[in-house]
């Protein structure tokens, strides 16, 4: 349950007995209520700013520091997100969109990070893969593990787990569902192959909606990748490339193991755990990518991949220099 500011407590109380018959119950005491905020903050006070001003910046608007926001966000929260922005190449010195990289990113309707992401795969040669992983990241989760089949559904999520990490998993399902579906397209009209198509899904422990929902925005990124002019290759089943491309894009998520066992955020220095979700759970590898940082009684990374450390200086000289 979470705290709910003023102005939400007004209007909870408005539909109670509007609608229907009801009651509103402030359930904390009136000391409590009186420290609420008027309001919830606004959004653009609470968000990572960089893809905010990436669009700015493709708009010819210069001066974010002293452009007029109707809510302006904090001047640190400005500043950690241009960093970020020279970080990943977007900005010149003199803090114009690079060309092309900066401006290639503006067209991408993607956060930062992952829009830089899809241009170094393009280069990496995995950018079918990459297409891929983000539209399993964007849907909620692909794998479902019910309470009395724990057992069962580890097995079927075996089938597809790699060694490597999760986004590797990710692509397994992805690339299963595809052979499931290219193969019964021959053989059965639309209405079975969606029938069949659930009931693949239900064996293999995985839901039908957030696959379909995956395959939906997979489509859409492609369809603006080939816009773009990207080089929409596929690196098969040698996934190294991918996984250097993982570490040239995702570097600013990179964690190194500790000797307890936990992992230390390079950039940010927070102690995290890979969370137990991962199939990277038990293996402790020494270098890894998150795309997901949880906070509940203790901080874990989710959706975590296997990388060598060397490759961050290799591949993100501009962030990580290593010591004579």
């Amino acid at each position: 349950m979470r705290e709910c500011s003023l102005l939400e407590t007004w209007f909870l109380s408005g539909r109670a007995g509007r609608e229907g018959p009801g009651k509103c119950f402030r359930l904390y005491p009136e000391s409590e209520f009186e420290k609420l905020e008027d309001s919830t903050k606004p959004e653009i006070k609470r968000c990572n700013l960089s893809n905010v001003i990436l669009q700015l910046k493709a708009l010819g608007v210069d001066d974010i520091l002293g452009f007029d926001f109707i809510e302006k966000p904090s001047r640190a929260a400005i500043i950690k997100s241009l960093e970020q922005l020279f970080s990943l190449g977007a900005l010149t010195d003199d803090c114009h969109l690079s060309d092309p990289v900066g401006h290639q990113m503006a067209r991408l309707p993607l956060d930062p990070v992952y829009s830089k992401a899809l241009i170094l795969a393009s280069q990496f040669n995995c950018l079918e893969e990459m297409l891929i992983t983000f539209a399993m990241l964007s849907v909620e989760s692909i794998f479902y593990a019910p309470r009395e089949k724990q057992a069962e559904s580890r097995t079927a999520i075996k089938c597809f787990s790699s060694p490597e990490g999760d986004h590797i998993t990710l692509i397994n399902a992805y690339r299963a569902s595809n052979d499931f579906l290219q193969k019964r397209s021959a053989e059965m009209g639309k209405a079975k192959i969606e029938k069949a198509f659930r009931k693949w899904c239900k064996e293999n422990f995985i839901s039908s909606r957030s696959l379909k929902h995956a395959r939906d925005i997979h489509r859409q990124i492609r369809g603006h990748a080939e816009q773009m002019g990207l080089n929409l290759a596929s690196c098969g089943d040698d996934m190294l490339q991918y996984r250097r491309c993982l570490a040239a894009s995702f570097f600013l998520n990179a964690a190194v193991k500790q000797p307890e066992g936990t992992y230390r955020a390079l950039t940010s220095g927070l102690v995290v755990q890979i969370h137990p979700s991962s199939v990277l759970f038990r293996q402790k590898p020494e270098c890894i990518i998150f795309n997901e940082l949880v906070q509940t009684n203790s901080k874990y990374v989710r959706n975590v991949n296997r990388i060598d450390y060397l490759w961050l200086t290799e591949l993100a000289p501009q962030y990580y220099a290593v010591k004579n």
